[in-house]
Parts: structure tokens; C-alpha cells; sequence
């Protein structure tokens, strides 16, 4: 009976794919890629990141493959991890546009646009100071909090609101069980759970093989579903909020023009929009983290 229900949804969304050719942003992490388990595996002179980054593009490519099944499309994938050079972008599937570098102002969401039909968040991870959320943080060490408008977010809720001030939805996202959790809380996607935190820095793990096929379920789901898809509504001005872990850093953040202090870690900016405010958000996370 499963097996009709999601064959049912892809003839739906092959039909759709037919009147219209699809375009997908894909922004891939890693600390949520089913089959890793540890911190080392996800950094670049760590034991068993050669196997962390072939889990990280095996699932991309069990995504982009689902979305390709259903007729023509555009699939730019970014690398959205550390030095964003992780995916073996030798074995992706060839028909991806690939952006990869992390010195790119918009980070995880470097080339996304309002051309595009909706995000794909795969491998993420949830906010700095979350309880049970595997190896959370959010942008860097150097962050303790981020909020926009007053929602406290972590890189999945701040690229949701850049997505959603461009009238682009996100689709689905996968992660820890914890990330898939406060992903729900602020756009409700469809999820993929790719493991349970055990505490910060260790995991109950479900075996690559059952999230792939997840992921390729859910995948052709959501595209069956694009056309009730919504944005996440955003409302301009842009008032973010950003708590650093040491006075010294906020001390520093301070130098942009027209940031204000809140407290002694604690700066905040009012931007006209999305567009203004995130670049400056990733200047701080990424440049004031020595």
C-alpha cells in the first residue's frame, strides 16, 4: 500500500514536472548526514572524513536523482559545510551545477534566488546551546544565540528566512532528530530524522541505506506537493540579534555601522531586508571567530 501511495505521488508529480521544468536550490551540511556519528568525521584532518564526505554525496545524489526522475529540471547544489569543500563533486550526478568555497558572501545560500521553485536543506544540524542536537552550533563556535525579528534561529532558520524573503519555500529538510524538530517549529517542510543525539557529541545512527531511501521518498513527495508549498513569510525591516561568546567579539562587531549594543556579548542591527542582513550576520559569525 506505501509503495502505491508514493507511486501515485510521483505520476502526480511527473505531470507537474511536465508542464513546467523544476528548479531546486539543494544546501548541504554534514554534521546531519545519516551514517555520521562523530566530530571527527566531519572535519577535514579527522578519522573517517573520507567516509563522512561519500555519505554526504551519496545522499545528494539520492535527492537530485528523485528530482531528475520527475522530468527536466535546473539542481544547484551548494556546499554549505566548514571549508565548503566537501562533496566529491567528481561523483556527482553530472547534470548538478555545483558552487563550492566558502569564501562567498551568502554562505549556505549562495546562489539561491527568486527564479528558484523551492530549497532542499539536506545534512543540517540544530542551534547553538540546543539540548540532545548533535554537534549544534550555529555559523561558528563563536555565536551563542541568533535572532531575527525576535525568533531565535540557527542555520536552518536563518537560510529558511532568506528563502522565505525571496518567496522561495523550503521543501524538505533532514537532520538530527533535534534539527528536524525546530525546522517543524518554524516552516514545517517535510523531515528526514538521520539519527538521535545521545547528549552534544554522540549519536544513535540509522543505517545510509534506510535514510537514503527516506530521503528519495520524501523527495518525490514533496515535489508532488509543490504546488501548496509556502514560503515562510518574512516582514521587512530585518532586527537581528547576535550574542557572541566573548564581550571582546562584540567589542570588535561593533565597528560596523549602525550596530547597536545590547549587552556586553550582545550586538544587534536593523536591516531593510534579508539581502542586507545576511551578509552582515555571516561577516560576524565567520570573521570573528579566531
Amino acid at each position: 500500500m506505501k509503495k502505491l501511495r508514493y507511486l501515485l505521488l510521483a505520476l502526480s508529480a511527473v505531470t507537474y514536472a511536465q508542464q513546467q521544468p523544476l528548479k531546486i536550490f539543494i544546501s548541504v551540511d554534514m554534521e546531519g548526514i545519516g551514517g555520521i556519528g562523530t566530530s571527527k568525521m566531519v572535519s577535514t584532518d579527522g578519522k573517517d572524513y573520507a567516509t563522512g564526505r561519500k555519505l554526504m554525496t551519496d545522499e545528494v545524489n539520492t535527492v537530485v536523482e528523485a528530482i531528475y526522475k520527475l522530468g527536466p529540471a535546473t539542481v544547484l547544489v551548494n556546499d554549505s559545510h566548514g571549508d565548503m569543500q566537501n562533496l566529491l563533486h567528481t561523483e556527482l550526478d553530472p547534470r548538478v551545477e555545483y558552487i563550492q568555497s566558502n569564501i562567498k558572501p551568502l554562505g549556505m545560500v549562495q546562489g539561491l534566488d527568486a527564479t528558484f521553485d523551492g530549497v532542499i536543506f539536506i545534512g543540517y544540524h540544530a542551534m547553538a546551546g540546543t539540548e540532545n542536537g548533535f554537534l549544534a552550533h550555529t555559523g561558528s563556535g563563536s555565536v551563542k544565540g541568533l535572532w531575527l525579528n525576535g525568533t531565535e534561529v540557527g542555520e536552518g532558520g536563518l537560510n529558511a528566512f532568506f528563502a522565505g524573503a525571496l518567496g522561495v519555500p523550503v521543501l524538505l529538510a533532514s537532520g538530527d532528530k533535534t534539527f528536524t524538530e525546530e525546522i517543524k517549529n518554524l516552516v514545517a517542510p517535510r523531515t528526514v530524522a538521520t539519527k538521535e543525539a545521545i547528549g552534544s557529541s554522540a549519536a544513535k545512527l540509522r543505517h545510509p541505506s534506510v535514510v537514503n531511501k527516506e530521503l528519495q521518498e520524501q523527495t518525490t513527495a514533496a515535489l508532488a506537493d509543490l504546488r501548496n508549498a509556502r514560503p515562510l513569510s518574512v516582514k521587512n525591516p530585518i532586527e537581528f540579534a547576535i550574542k557572541m561568546d566573548s564581550p571582546t567579539r562584540a567589542d570588535v562587531a561593533m565597528g560596523i555601522p549602525g550596530m547597536r549594543r545590547v549587552d556586553g556579548y550582545t550586538v544587534s542591527y536593523r536591516a531593510k531586508d534579508m539581502a542586507e542582513a545576511y551578509p552582515l550576520i555571516r561577516i560576524i559569525y565567520k570573521y570573528l571567530s579566531w
